[in-house]
């Protein structure tokens, strides 16, 4: 089928961006991916919305998928937009997450070929679609009116740890054991925080959360009684033509707001952080192992090492890693090579997997999975899911997680207190 394709010429992309998030929320399925301005080498479209569904595909509980996927993709020639969780795909121990606690509920894996998608730049917006006028599409967005706020932005929110401080800190104990015998040198550990009989507004929630930290990779995406709200800084993997590149972060300073020349100061000091100089290369020794798998021999180089950028509360340490794909690869095969990313589980990526399935307290599900979308001519683009806020409405559970990178020389108390920051940022964001 074929699409209908207009642009039209906008006064205010950032006006229009609302008024394309408002008009989207009425869908039962959308995607609303967001760059907040951000510039870089690998920057792509500043902000794109896919809704309605043509067809889909899905699958959950930790079954074999990677053929299926490569049938799917095989007979698509038109855009997809859509999930892949972290339990997704054969990389799992089988059976290892399915008593853990998942309130949420997301599909290990959820692409859909939309009906309608939009391309948001600084002067126009392009909207194609398989069966309404684009001209009724824009008109329709740009007399969309402001949803006003329920009475029940936020409410009934008690939010609980899922596991102890003492449990914790018991947990750091054992996993620094299982580096000193030699089973990983890093590992990813995680903890939730969540909320029961929440009431709450998602999308006045989105958008808080991205006015305190409008981030490169954000996203609304919602799929039924199911939300993911994201601001997330980091990119798992981007594919032009057969060019392909991941960008973990590894290294986090908070900024100084008030003073400029402290400021770059921090910036210097992140840059010559020996831990996080240890636990970055150690990921990109992860990532460029995953891409060697896929890529022609020789093609993968580290195109920057240790770079520094800077966002809105924090700066981080973003090593990029590139390669020339092999022919006849698609996201199938990259999955298969390097899903879930290096940055979220740790190395070597299959022990310290076990450790996570064995450790964490609650499925991970679409944290630390990610959300993107595919081209008609095959080109990707892929998040990685932090800084997240997920909520069912059906159920009316919320949740947040957080972790951080354990090495031998990890101090228990203060990675714990690490977490705390971080699930305090989330906390204002939910508390107003």
């Amino acid at each position: 089928m074929k699409r209908h394709t207009t642009s039209f010429i906008i006064p205010n992309a950032d006006a229009f961006k609302v008024q394309m998030l408002n008009w989207a929320n009425q869908f039962n399925i959308c995607t609303f991916l967001d760059n907040h301005h951000y510039a870089s080498h690998h920057s792509s479209v500043e902000c794109l919305l896919a809704t309605g569904v043509v067809r889909s595909f899905s699958i959950s509980n930790n079954v074999t998928v990677l053929p299926e996927l490569k049938a799917f993709l095989h007979n698509n020639d038109d855009w997809l937009f859509g999930h892949i969780g972290y339990d997704f795909g054969n990389n799992i121990p089988a059976g290892t997450t399915a008593n853990k606690q998942d309130g949420i509920g997301f599909e290990d894996i959820f692409l859909f070929q939309p009906e309608i998608v939009l391309q948001l730049s600084a002067l126009e917006v392009t909207i194609s679609s398989l069966t309404v006028l684009p001209e009724k599409i824009f008109q329709d967005i740009y007399y969309t009116q402001p949803v006003p706020l329920s009475a029940t932005a936020t409410s009934n929110l008690t939010i609980h740890a899922r596991i102890t401080k003492e449990a914790y800190l018991q947990t750091i104990q054992q996993l620094r054991q299982h580096i000193l015998r030699g089973d990983c040198y890093e590992i990813n550990f995680c903890q939730e925080f969540y909320a029961e009989n929440a009431m709450v507004d998602t999308l006045y929630l989105y958008n808080r959360l991205t006015q305190v930290s409008p981030n490169p990779f954000a996203c609304y995406y919602k799929l039924n009684h199911r939300h993911l709200l994201c601001a997330s800084p980091e990119r798992y993997i981007r594919k032009t033509g057969n060019h392909i590149v991941s960008q973990p972060i590894k290294g986090t300073h908070k900024r100084n707001l008030l003073n400029m020349e402290a400021d770059v100061q921090l910036q210097q000091q992140l840059y010559n952080s020996a831990k996080d100089r240890s636990e970055n290369v150690m990921v990109v020794d992860l990532v460029r192992n995953d891409l060697s798998k896929i890529c022609k021999e020789g093609s993968v180089q580290v195109e920057e090492l240790f770079g520094i950028y800077t966002f809105p509360q924090v700066h981080q340490m973003i090593s990029s890693i590139a390669g020339e794909l092999k022919d006849g690869m698609d996201l199938s095969d990259v999955l298969e090579a390097t899903f879930p990313m290096g940055s979220m589980t740790g190395a070597p990526k299959k022990r310290v997997m076990e450790l996570i399935a064995q450790y964490e307290k609650t499925k991970r599900g679409l944290y630390s999975g990610t959300v993107g979308y595919i081209t008609p001519d095959n080109d990707f683009d892929f998040n990685v899911v932090i800084r997240s806020i997920l909520y069912n409405a059906e159920s009316r559970y919320l949740s947040y997680q957080v972790g951080g990178g354990i090495t031998y020389n990890s101090v228990a108390e203060e990675e714990y207190e690490e977490c705390l920051l971080k699930a305090s940022a989330i906390e204002k964001v939910l508390n107003g």
